[in-house]
């Protein structure tokens, strides 16, 4: 019997000795879990990620605008006439791009770009143009009209950002 009790003190002695080993052998585990965790959450990649790329474009300070003023007005007479009454228009623009080289390629296609803001101006209809949202859809059109033709030129990587109307007189 004698010999039963000492064997029994012998068990609770090794099971109060092996609870606090296992906590430290727990925890352990649980703070090389975590620093791992850690790693790979905030990067151990040295090579920048696609996001990293677009939040970089976003940041990245726009080049100081560059404008063009167009020399020549444009004027027309406009092809649907309003109240029978023969009407005019005249145009002064300048534009704007961030890029020297779309600068140069706008003077560069000067004649094709009148001929079509030309064209363009002229299938205006005197009643709608004489409207805020009129003007500004002319104006939106201009701009496309012109990137259409700077496109054209293979060498060219951009295109204006805006047409701002110096002068517009209606008569």
């Amino acid at each position: 019997m004698a010999e039963q009790e000492q064997k029994d003190d012998i068990d609770v002695v090794e099971e109060q000795k092996s609870k606090p080993k296992l906590l430290i052998i727990i925890a352990v585990v649980v703070i090389v879990l975590i620093g791992v965790g850690a790693m790979m959450f905030l990067g151990g990649d040295d090579k920048p990620s696609s996001t990293d790329d677009t939040a970089e474009e976003v940041t990245a300070p726009k080049q100081a605008p560059i404008y063009h003023a167009v020399d020549t007005p444009f004027v027309i007479n406009f092809t649907d006439q309003s109240q029978g009454a023969v009407r005019y228009l005249q145009i002064k623009l300048k534009v704007m791009a961030r890029s020297q080289a779309v600068i140069d390629a706008f003077t560069l296609h000067d004649p094709a770009i009148q001929h079509e803001l030309l064209l363009l101006f002229y299938g205006q209809n005197y009643d709608e143009l004489n409207t805020s949202a009129g003007t500004k859809a002319l104006q939106l059109a201009t701009l496309t009209r012109i990137n259409e033709v700077l496109s054209t030129d293979p060498m060219l990587d951009g295109n204006l950002e805006a047409v701002y109307f110096t002068s517009l007189i209606m008569q």
